[in-house]
């Protein structure tokens, strides 16, 4: 007898004992087009195309450098190892049917929500190609793009292409998070019947095999970009472009991954959100239901917002991280060669490819490093995922050691400065130790086995009051560690870059910033690894869901609890880790910005005073832009939380079996409010980012103008900038340390801790989650996206405040 005709007849059984069935969401498969395209194209010509292109890379890398063609060869195979363990991750069954009719239902959404997410954003996208365009038309040309025959129209041609290909490099960078975690969930989730250490490591090498395609991407994107431009401009030719100045040209590309990156991280933030806090709310605070409980009408949502806001925007936002330090770093290497007249600049513009280059080997070695083992699942429960995970990342952050040392004596020597090598190599270092302590800091500020989560858990036993002070409190105090950090590694590489030995024509030291910038190719060169940690996350925690609804024994879901708290652990790490490197790009950009106002004004321009009341408005409106921006991400979430909520509540009201598995909620009613209310509400704090710079430069621009200060608009721009990172980075740390720390304090009661789950400890715990719930998915990980983008908008916009 179908289920359908067991509800209208009334003689439904316990839930337990009767079909498993949830409701199909999908009215056709979604591929995105690009995709589609590929898979209607014949075997033989699509293999004979691939190789065309090959052929084609590899001829512009052998024209432009070796160092290129390199690049291009350790991308490839990384590529191929993904393509690997794609393979090894779809290869394991994904467990009775039941697990797998969830995990489609959360498949379908989220393809869903992507596909009209992803298609509003390209609108977007398109619409400002079209206004940097005109810009880029009408605006002034430096002195070098005049000498070299750069005109405007070719610069503006330039610019839109490099801005489109890195909006599209992004949004793949998405799709292919969230495509490995809506297919490992499932397999995640029949592994942890079998142990815990299975279960991680499919965990693992389906968030490896999106790490090293995002990686991968970035810096193919950027060396095919930077080999075609170099070829087809004749670079180091007579009367054309000096490659010192090539790297100004890739700069539409940093854009266009952080428009996508951002609205990503919005829309999927907001959706995440949004659904876990209606489904807390009304399930675990009002019913007293388990978390992912089946008949809570929000847990398909709440699952589907996983991996559209933790995994495909984070693949975006990684991206974006790393292809706005390499660009950066490129323009400042550039600029540092010239000034010190070096023979050969290449290898200073080409380094931070190199470096991501061996992120993608040594990262790799390090996600194989994780292997299942043959112990019994009673066994292998007990192994801490975090340890194993942190041996795996021991195991990269040495060999990145090791490759980095010796990509600096490989590229980085010359001549005129022997021994400046191996300053760089110890600015590296710096950033490695700066990544692993900002690692280490978060961790025990979030994880539960440390003193601050558990005193923020003891706070719950007095109420709900008292556990939401402590977690704001907590959330303040974790920024000064990083802050501390931060300071000591700035300040550590540049006066290694300025003691390196190289100088200018007049003799001045002139390695200092390329120093900060070596420093942040050295935090991130484990970005892959660390990329890997983050996906872990969300597909444990969908894994865990999955567990729940599909109603499996107790010992199973034992396991994906222990996965889940170390993904929040984990996922927690990598905001810090992401905000202590967008800490360094940003002052990366704001230099790179500088550089440029002074090729285009043609002056020096490398102070911003403060005291001028003007710029002092500026910083107080780049201040200002951060908490307005995080007040609208928040309240965008509660919005649409209540819109969930009071869907559950209806549901509930008006379907009372379902509360006695008599009746199945309408898990696809709630999926459509959180998916058009978060579309809706991403638009406005997005807009807020991307026009406040430019208006306020402009505006400055004019008043300039008539006050007679040529660059006024400029330096109110950098004062805004400059404030905006400081605020930003301080603000991010505060949202996601609370958030990730209110979190970890529910699991811990939820291990039985101070009365276990139902207590009045757990209810206040689960208030203090709701609350951090948009702190750390939403407004945390959108502001340092935000400050990246606002430093890229301002470099490619330089021209329109002079």
């Amino acid at each position: 007898m179908m289920m359908g005709d067991d509800v209208e007849n009334g003689n439904l059984g316990p839930y337990q004992d009767r079909p498993r069935t949830f409701p199909n969401m999908r009215s056709k498969t979604y591929t995105p087009l690009i995709f589609r395209i590929l898979m209607g194209i014949n075997v033989r010509v699509l293999v004979i195309l691939l190789l065309l292109g090959f052929g084609y890379v590899f001829y512009v890398g052998a024209s432009t450098s070796p160092i290129i063609v390199f690049v291009f060869s350790v991308c490839i195979v990384s590529f191929l190892l993904s393509i690997y363990l794609t393979k090894w991750v779809l290869s394991k069954d994904e467990g009775p049917p039941e697990m797998a009719q969830i995990s489609e239902a959360i498949r379908d959404g989220a393809e869903g929500f992507f596909r009209t997410q992803y298609g509003t954003i390209s609108k977007m996208a398109f619409l400002l190609a079209l206004v940097i365009f005109a810009i880029y038309l009408f605006r002034s040309t430096t002195p070098q793009q005049e000498s070299s025959g750069l005109g405007r129209a070719t610069s503006a041609y330039i610019t839109v292409a490099a801005f489109l290909l890195g909006a599209l490099c992004s949004g793949v960078a998405g799709y292919v998070g969230m495509w490995v975690s809506v297919r490992a969930n499932v397999r995640v989730s029949s592994a942890a019947r079998r142990s815990a250490r299975e279960a991680l490591q499919v965990a693992v090498r389906a968030g490896g095999f999106s790490a090293l395609v995002v990686v991968g991407m970035a810096v193919i994107g950027i060396a095919i970009l930077y080999s075609t431009f170099y070829v087809w401009l004749g670079v180091g030719s007579p009367g054309s472009m000096k490659v010192t100045d090539l790297p100004l040209l890739l700069v539409g590309y940093g854009f266009g991954a952080s428009f996508v990156a951002l609205f990503a991280q919005l829309g999927g933030g907001i959706y995440t959100k949004a659904a876990d806090v209606g489904a807390d709310l009304v399930g675990k605070v009002e019913q007293g239901i388990p978390e992912d409980d089946p008949r809570n009408p929000a847990v398909i949502a709440d699952l589907v917002g996983d991996n559209v806001g933790d995994c495909a925007a984070r693949g975006a936002d990684l991206f974006e991280s790393i292809a706005a330090e390499i660009i950066s770093a490129m323009i400042l290497g550039g600029t540092m060669a010239q000034r010190c007249k070096i023979e050969d600049p290449s290898g200073f513009i080409l380094f931070p490819l190199v470096v991501h280059s061996f992120d993608l080997v040594v990262s790799s070695i390090g996600i194989l490093s994780i292997r299942s083992t043959r112990d019994s699942g009673v066994k292998s429960a007990i192994e801490d995922p975090m340890t194993i995970l942190e041996k795996g990342y021991s195991v990269t952050i040495i060999l990145a050691v090791l490759t980095f040392a010796g990509s600096t004596r490989w590229l980085l020597y010359t001549e005129q400065a022997p021994s400046a090598w191996l300053n760089f190599a110890l600015c590296g270092l710096v950033g490695i130790i700066t990544a692993y302590i900002f690692v280490q800091i978060t961790k025990y500020y979030t994880d539960y086995k440390h003193e601050p989560v558990r005193t923020l858990a003891l706070s719950s036993s007095t109420g709900h009051g008292t556990n939401i002070i402590a977690g704001v409190s907590l959330g303040l105090e974790s920024t000064a560690l990083p802050v501390l950090v931060i300071s000591v590694s700035i300040i550590s590489a540049f006066w290694l870059g300025h003691t390196s030995g190289l100088v200018d024509e007049t003799g001045s030291p002139n390695g200092g910033l390329f120093g900060t910038a070596v420093a942040t190719m050295g935090m991130l060169s484990t970005a892959a690894y660390i990329l890997t940690m983050d996906m872990f996350g969300p597909i444990a925690d969908n894994a865990g869901g999955i567990v729940e609804m599909s109603q499996q024994p107790e010992s199973v879901r034992e396991i994906t609890d222990v996965l889940d708290a170390v993904g929040n652990t984990t996922k927690a790490t990598t905001k810090g880790f992401a905000i202590g490197s967008a800490a360094l790009a940003s002052f990366l950009l704001f230099s790179a910005y500088m550089d440029e106002v002074a090729s285009f004004a043609n002056e020096s321009f490398k102070q911003v005073d403060i005291a001028i009341p003007e710029v002092f408005i500026g910083g107080l409106l780049g201040s200002m832009l951060i908490f307005l921006f995080s007040a609208w991400a928040c309240s965008a979430v509660g919005r649409t939380a209540q819109e969930v909520v009071k869907e559950v509540r209806r549901q509930f009201i008006e379907r009372p079996g379902i509360m006695e598995y008599k009746e199945k909620p309408d898990y696809s009613r709630c999926v459509a409010i959180v998916a058009s209310a978060s579309l809706r509400e991403m638009i406005k704090p997005g807009a807020l980012a991307i026009i406040s710079p430019i208006v306020v430069g402009f505006v400055f621009r004019v008043l300039g103008h008539y006050t007679g200060h040529p660059l006024l608009g400029a330096k109110v721009v950098a004062a805004l900038l400059m404030f905006a990172t400081v605020s930003g980075i301080l603000m991010a740390l505060f949202l996601n340390t609370a958030g990730g720390a209110w979190d970890n304090a529910k699991k811990f009661i939820e291990t039985g801790a101070l009365g276990g789950k139902g207590s009045d400890a757990h209810k206040a715990a689960v208030t203090g989650d709701t609350v951090g719930d948009p702190f750390k998915d939403t407004a945390g990980p959108s502001l340092h996206v935000l400050i990246k983008m606002l430093a890229t908008i301002t470099l490619v916009m330089a021209p329109v405040f002079l």
